[in-house]
């Protein structure tokens, strides 16, 4: 079957576009603008109340400078051994800035914990040092809360009040201690204290410090302004510019006066410390410098090396006396055995040998000479002579003298050789022993070494100690002072009503963009198009009040509403859905479902066909409801249940002519009848149609839904053209595909379909009126009667 009306229209990849058309979005988005003014309005005047009721926030920054090695003169590091007291990590000083031990001092020294305030409208206005008064309570510890108001009443006394639900309200005068619910208080006036400020509420309160401790870090941010430099930034956010920059000074205050305080204890234990070893140091040295003293005691004062080379040298002396007395004993020995030699009795003795003293060479010479004498005598005399014999007894006495003179020499040489031998024994055991001491000389040498070396380390350690507790200075040096700033960085007037401006706009955006997102219904013509290649015959528009829906026609002739100018192109687009070039004459409305305007659009484009003074029969096929006999009023009269079930019935006996239609008959149900299906298999229904056909141009049948029940599949037999009727909003865009399949599986002849119930304001109904509109003069005059409306609505809300 040729489809002249889709080919002539549509082309396909028009019919399977699904892409999103952002000006659709904003049409759809621009019919609810009801709700962007009220939600803008909503939420810009509560983002304005909220920023009426916020307190402001100040921001005060300074800007510091980490002393490092690197950056600090060197008279303040004096050597490398230093070190490790002044190397500086900038992480670990941001991380004891940031300590709440730092905080709580700085807390209770610039007496933070206590606030004063006073309400401008909506808003609480810190005070900090210009409240006109503060408030002393005797001891107070830092988790004490109290909460109370002071009123200036004149310059002596003040009204104390709200310091507890139910208590009464005290007049107390100024600088005098006073009992109060709680606690003895007194209040302190300050130079703000002037008339001006009577009358004026001040809220006072004190909140836990540790609860102060935490909101003040959570403002307090400190950043280091560039990763090889040793500055920060420290900014603190505060309801008072001038607490905010008190904050910050006395903060870095106090961090140096802790560091200075912990590098002096550094530097006094190191002292301490240093004072103790040198003590331990001294003994310890005067012990080895005793131990030296007695080993060179022990050597008579001469070190070990030369003890060593005088004990050698001392040996060797001594071996070389008792060799040469040694010598001298043989040469004794020698003389001896010569003087006791008889055979050499007339012989001279050997003299000046140098083995005996001077005295026995006196007597060797005297006793040669007495020799040389004796043996002159005999030689000029004989032995007799008594000369010669006196000789001979004095050489006999003289000779035994000098043996035994040399007998003691040999002697005397003999104890000389045992005293050489012991001393050289002697010196050799002192030389063997120099090793031993020398060992232990170096062992007590090398300790007083280390004793003295360590002994002047630490007296110059002393001194550095001293240098550096005399030249201790600040870890943090102040380059910027915290400056006091006039604007609050927060709230900010225009961006809090630009954020509920927008906020007034997203939201119902994405609320309504949600809807359409889970909105399954078929909302417009292009959710139909863009799902199936049925045609599409026209769109029908929603009435608009409930009086209008009960009316059975509401189309008109002459007509130029939105409805009438729908099934004028639905009555045009039907003479395209012709059949082998014939205009289909029996025309059938079914749908999936009940209440989709079946019944109302087949009275209508009846109506709307006979316009053209063409004869049209409107008839009514739903014989198990009869929807269309109801509109028109029509029941419990003879209709087609009569003429299909008894054939005594003839077609004028079932056609009624409609008040005001000269052209328009309808044929009423009849009765409900027990057995619809067997009914509309009869043949009488085909032969009620081809009379029908015989008087009529167009036949209209109201049908039943498909699907549901049989009879939508039994009566299409008889029909030329199926329009399957879709309701906006009512019908599920899932269930598009079915009418796919139905259509191509040609289940109902030359089906087609309409969208109805289409709201004209509604973001579904411009597609229609600015895709193909229902005329010139319909569209421009319904164009501009909505913008009349629009704007008439705009200046009564203004």
């Amino acid at each position: 079957m040729m489809n002249n009306f889709v080919e002539g229209t549509y082309s396909n990849a028009e019919k399977r576009n699904g892409s999103i058309n952002i000006l659709d979005i904003f049409k759809y988005l621009f019919f609810h603008w009801k709700w962007f003014v009220i939600s803008t309005l909503c939420f810009t005047a509560y983002f304005y109340y909220t920023y009426s009721k916020s307190p402001f926030i100040y921001r005060s920054s300074e800007m510091v400078m980490i002393k490092t090695p690197m950056n600090t003169p060197a008279t303040a590091r004096l050597t490398s051994t230093n070190a490790a007291i002044n190397s500086v990590s900038v992480t670990s000083e941001i991380l004891q800035l940031k300590s709440k031990e730092l905080m709580r001092e700085t807390i209770t020294r610039i007496s933070g914990e206590t606030s004063y305030s006073i309400r401008r409208g909506l808003r609480d206005i810190e005070l900090y040092k210009h409240s006109p008064v503060t408030i002393k309570i005797d001891g107070l510890s830092s988790s004490t809360q109290f909460e109370l108001n002071v009123t200036p009443l004149d310059s002596k006394t003040v009204l104390l009040s709200n310091w507890d639900k139910g208590s009464k309200e005290l007049k107390v005068p100024l600088n005098k201690e006073v009992n109060t619910p709680i606690g003895r208080l007194t209040v302190l006036p300050t130079g703000y204290y002037q008339q001006s400020a009577f009358g004026e509420e001040i809220q006072v309160k004190r909140y836990d410090r540790e609860a102060m401790v935490a909101y003040f870090l959570s403002n307090l941010k400190i950043t280091q302004l560039e990763e090889d430099a040793s500055v920060l930034q420290i900014v603190f956010e505060d309801q008072n510019p001038n607490r905010a920059a008190d904050l910050i000074s006395e903060m870095i205050d106090v961090y140096n006066e802790i560091s200075l305080k912990d590098k002096n204890q550094i530097g006094v234990n190191t002292a301490n410390f240093i004072r103790e070893r040198l003590g331990i140091i001294q003994n310890e040295l005067g012990s080895v410098e005793s131990n030296i003293e007695r080993l060179r005691e022990a050597n008579q004062g001469v070190n070990v090396e030369t003890a060593g080379e005088m004990y050698l040298t001392d040996s060797r002396q001594f071996q070389s006396d008792r060799t040469k007395i040694e010598t001298d004993r043989k040469l004794a020995q020698m003389m001896q055995q010569h003087l006791h030699n008889v055979t050499k009795q007339g012989e001279l003795i050997p003299n000046n040998t140098g083995l005996v003293d001077a005295s026995v060479e006196d007597q060797i010479a005297e006793y040669n000479r007495a020799l040389l004498k004796k043996n002159r005598l005999v030689e000029g005399s004989s032995t007799a002579n008594p000369v010669v014999q006196d000789l001979n007894n004095a050489l006999d006495a003289m000779r035994r003298n000098i043996g035994r003179a040399v007998d003691n020499a040999v002697a005397g040489l003999e104890i000389k050789i045992q005293n050489a031998q012991k001393e050289e024994n002697r010196a050799k055991g002192k030389a063997l022993q120099i090793p031993q001491k020398q060992r232990m000389m170096l062992s007590v040498e090398r300790q007083q070494k280390v004793k003295e070396e360590l002994y002047l380390y630490l007296l110059n350690k002393r001194e550095e100690n001293a240098l550096n507790l005399a030249m201790t200075e600040d870890n943090i040096r102040v380059i910027d002072r915290a400056s006091v700033t006039g604007a609050p960085i927060y709230p900010s007037k225009l961006r809090k009503v630009a954020t509920g401006a927008g906020i007034g706009l997203v939201v119902p955006t994405v609320i309504l963009l949600l809807i359409l997102m889970f909105n399954t219904g078929v909302r417009n013509r292009q959710d139909i198009e863009n799902a199936i290649s049925v045609p599409f015959l026209g769109e029908i528009p929603l009435s608009r009040s409930k009086s209008e829906q009960q009316l059975p026609v509401l189309v008109q002739k002459t007509g130029r509403d939105a409805l009438t100018e729908a099934f004028r192109i639905l009555r045009t687009n039907i003479n395209f859905m012709t059949i082998d070039g014939v205009i289909p004459k029996v025309i059938t409305f079914t749908s999936f479902g009940v209440e989709v305007g079946k019944t109302f659009s087949s009275i209508n484009l009846s109506t709307t066909l006979s316009f053209l003074d063409k004869r049209v029969a409107v008839l009514d096929l739903d014989l198990r409801k009869g929807t269309l006999s109801s509109r028109l009023d029509l029941t419990n009269r003879v209709g087609c249940s009569h003429y299909l079930a008894d054939s005594k019935v003839m077609l004028d006996d079932i056609i009624y002519k409609l008040p005001g239609f000269d052209c328009l008959d309808c044929v009423p149900i009849g009765v409900i009848a027990p057995n619809p299906v067997e009914l509309l298999l009869g043949s009488r229904l085909d032969l009620l149609i081809n009379e029908l056909k015989a008087r009529y141009d167009y036949i209209v049948i109201d049908g039943v839904p498909l699907g549901i029940v049989a009879d939508a599949s039994i009566v299409d037999r008889i029909s030329d053209l199926t329009i399957f009727v879709i309701r906006a909003g009512r019908m599920d865009r899932r269930q598009l595909p079915e009418i796919e399949k139905i259509y191509m599986e040609q289940k109902l002849t030359n089906l087609a379909v309409i969208l109805n119930g289409l709201k004209l304001e509604g973001p579904g109904y411009g597609y229609g009126v600015y895709g193909y509109g229902y005329g010139y003069g319909y569209g421009y005059v319904e164009h501009e009667n909505r913008f009349k409306r629009w704007w008439k609505r705009m200046r009564r809300l203004s």
